[in-house]
């Protein structure tokens, strides 16, 4: 990598350093071969026009809306967004629609290559790993109902660009299923402080009324059901992101990896294998998939996990019937490492979990077999069907378990939108919007709240811990399987 970011933000109007008429795009070669060991922690790089992996979503989305082709020579540019997942298009979309900014969108393979891609497709209404019971604990009530507030914001911003896009959409809520009673306390409690403490319509059914009303799950000792849930097809849904930020203007140039920065006269000077893209702001959105180096800004801030996810074969009406599938919501029962999964439009199951630890260890049959393993578990009928696709892509996991939307250092003109933790389908829309107010210059009274006011932090043991995360993940993935299954 060039010298690091040091120089400070530029303050004055985006429109003094208007995106370059010179921009061109080269023809988009052959895609270099998928690589399913990709690790972002020890990998060397993100890849360079690889293909996309192998998942449903790749093969059922339909040919993709044109882009801009790869950068092909010096540019200048008011923003670049480096990385084309939904954070990163709903950031150009928003900068165009709402503030007059035309972004230039950097993707070092396809667009929406990532976990964009590679997800099970559930919209919630929440972000990041905990609960709301977790926020009261941790911020205390009145945090907790401000943050509330603009989480039911996010969903909605959501539900309106769903509204907007043809991506298979499949409302009704989500269905938090208790995978052994013991859990039933633990949703009656959740369940309880969504209604008293935040007004939300959750109710508790028994096993029974799961597995009568909504879906035969044979674990299903009983389950919360959240109202607010919207299921899509992603890739869809990505490439409707894409065809709307470029009709206001925004340029995304697959096949432009960032192979250098460095940072002149407050401008950033970032290198691709086809040029040097000249710009005043830098906004980040690349999950789990950031280069090794991309930024010292954030180094160890984010702790890459695998998710694993297979799709079934269409099941037949015999099938349907002995499953009982009445639903097409969003489903996750409570493991720990949970299972989510749902019936798709065209009457396959999609299941997902983690699994592996490290990319070299993804394609192992073990993991493959958690994922039909427990689809027998849940549905005996569906035992031995045949699987028509299986793969993995890695979540953005934050130390604390919850996002941020930050400008980490009020001294560089960097920002970025990370740390989901799996919950990104839905957020990652307004995590965009809040990005491009951020990189705009425009803050609101949200501005204060946990997930905007301070940048990722870093393993709660110190930084120092971060050589040892994956071994401290082996043990607690053997902890959480003794018990989520047997204690």
């Amino acid at each position: 990598m060039s010298k690091n970011p040091t120089d400070a933000a530029m303050h004055s109007p985006y429109s003094a350093f208007a995106t370059s008429s010179a921009i061109t795009a080269a023809a988009a070669p052959a895609a270099a071969p998928y690589d399913p060991s990709y690790d972002p922690l020890v990998s060397p790089g993100i890849g360079h026009n690889r293909a996309y992996a192998p998942t449903y979503w790749v093969a059922s989305a339909g040919q993709p809306p044109e882009d801009d082709g790869p950068i092909a020579g010096d540019v200048d540019a008011d923003v670049v967004i480096i990385g084309s997942g939904f954070t990163g298009l709903a950031t150009a979309l928003f900068l165009a629609q709402e503030h007059g900014i035309r972004a230039t969108v950097l993707e070092a393979n396809q667009v929406a290559w990532g976990c964009t891609s590679r997800n099970g497709g559930q919209g919630q209404n929440a972000s990041g790993r905990l609960y709301r019971s977790q926020w009261i604990e941790r911020w205390g009530l009145k945090t907790a109902l401000r943050l509330d507030q603009e989480i039911r914001y996010g969903f909605d911003t959501f539900k309106d660009l769903v509204a907007q896009i043809d991506c298979d959409p499949q409302p009704g809520g989500h269905l938090y299923i208790a995978h052994r009673p013991k859990k039933m306390a633990f949703l009656g409690n959740e369940a309880r402080v969504m209604r008293e403490q935040f007004g939300y319509d959750t109710r508790i059914l028994s096993g029974d009324e799961v597995r009568r009303d909504w879906c035969g799950d044979q674990e299903a000792a009983g389950a919360m059901h959240e109202a607010e849930g919207i299921c899509v097809h992603p890739l869809k849904l990505a490439f409707g992101y894409l065809s709307k930020a470029r009709a206001l203007g925004a340029k995304v140039h697959p096949s432009s990896p960032v192979t250098g920065w460095e940072t002149r006269g407050g401008v950033h000077h970032l290198r691709t294998p086809g040029g040097v893209v000249r710009a005043r702001a830098v906004a980040i959105a690349t999950g789990a998939y950031a280069a090794p180096g991309l930024t010292p800004l954030l180094k160890n801030r984010v702790f890459p996990v695998l998710s694993n996810s297979i799709v079934t074969r269409p099941l037949t009406p015999a099938e349907l019937q002995a499953t009982n599938f009445l639903t097409h919501q969003a489903l996750t029962d409570t493991r720990t490492l949970r299972f989510y999964y749902r019936l798709l439009p065209d009457n396959r199951v999609q299941i997902g979990s983690r699994s592996s630890i490290t990319g070299a260890d993804a394609g192992k049959d073990a993991h493959y077999r958690l994922l039909v393993d427990g689809l027998a578990r849940k549905f005996p009928a569906l035992a031995g069907i045949r699987i028509d696709y299986s793969w993995w892509g890695w979540v953005d996991v934050s130390h604390d378990m919850m996002p941020r939307v930050v400008q980490p250092d009020p001294a560089h003109s960097i920002y970025y939108a990370l740390g989901y933790g799996g919950n990104g389908v839905s957020f990652s829309a307004h995590a965009g919007r809040r990005m491009a107010e951020r990189v705009a210059g425009k803050h609101d009274a949200s501005i204060d709240l946990p997930i905007y006011d301070s940048p990722l932090p870093f393993p709660n043991q110190g930084e120092w811990a971060a050589p040892f995360r994956r071994l401290g993940q082996n043990m607690l993935y053997r902890w959480y399987w003794l018990r989520d299954e047997w204690l």
